[in-house]
């Protein structure tokens, strides 16, 4: 590990607004932490937590928690919540496979996944963050009615996310096929992190989806029905691809 890393792990230490692998802080964080009753919104794979950041800053009323396995970037994102005085802003760095071992039940309201990686492969796409897995897991700590946000360069992430929630019968609260050209006076899509300048000025899409999780509808039938379905899709997707 490079010096850089060492000295940021051991700053980070001492930051009040980050913790890594936390125990028992599960249904704790609005009364420890945060010592409020505002909503808690997560940032899944926030990197150096620069949407989190800005999501603190844009909702004072809410409190943001950047969720990242790797501490060093995640040192940005918590020493800017500190320099720019957001209390609301605060960091925990785990596997997001594990994320229902930080949280309780209905402790989240909103979930935010901002240019993950897509997981190409066709045999990687239950590794993907929106995927029907992941949702599914998302409903033990997201409260029922709570909102998924999903913000993406890539086409494939995109579509696959949305046919997942049909499949599911999620509604689709808000659905955009450029960012850029019809949402640039929004507050909350407007923001534009390190990544996100690149991917455009590349010329690629931005792309965002807005889900509502109906836990009615993540029952072992239901879901077993969609995966069959997404499956389907899958390979009709796959094989479209490859032609």
């Amino acid at each position: 590990m490079g010096k850089n890393k060492l000295k940021r792990f051991a700053e980070m230490k001492n930051f009040g607004n980050t913790y890594e692998f936390p125990e028992n802080i599960a249904g704790t964080w609005h009364r420890d932490v945060f010592k409020n009753l505002n909503p808690i919104i997560l940032e899944l794979a926030c990197g150096r937590g620069e949407y989190s950041v800005a999501l603190a800053k844009l909702n004072p009323q809410t409190n943001i928690i950047g969720v990242d396995i790797k501490g060093s970037r995640l040192w940005r994102g918590a020493k800017s919540a500190i320099e720019e005085g957001l209390p609301n802003a605060a960091f925990l760095r785990t596997y997001i496979e594990r994320i229902t071992t930080y949280f309780g039940p209905g402790e989240v309201s909103e979930i935010w996944i901002t240019f993950p990686d897509p997981h190409p492969p066709a045999g990687k796409s239950k590794k993907r963050l929106s995927s029907l897995r992941f949702l599914k897991e998302y409903t033990a700590v997201v409260k029922d009615g709570g909102i998924i946000h999903l913000k993406t360069d890539d086409d494939l992430l995109y579509r696959f996310t949305k046919a997942g929630a049909e499949f599911l019968g999620l509604s689709i609260e808000d659905d955009v096929d450029d960012v850029v050209k019809d949402r640039s006076q929004d507050p909350l899509l407007s923001t534009r992190t390190t990544y996100e300048l690149r991917w455009i000025s590349e010329g690629k899409k931005i792309r965002y989806l807005k889900l509502k999780l109906d836990h009615a509808r993540f029952t072992p039938e239901n879901f077993a029905r969609a995966n069959d379905k997404m499956k389907g899709w899958l390979s009709v997707y796959n094989a479209k691809r490859e032609a």
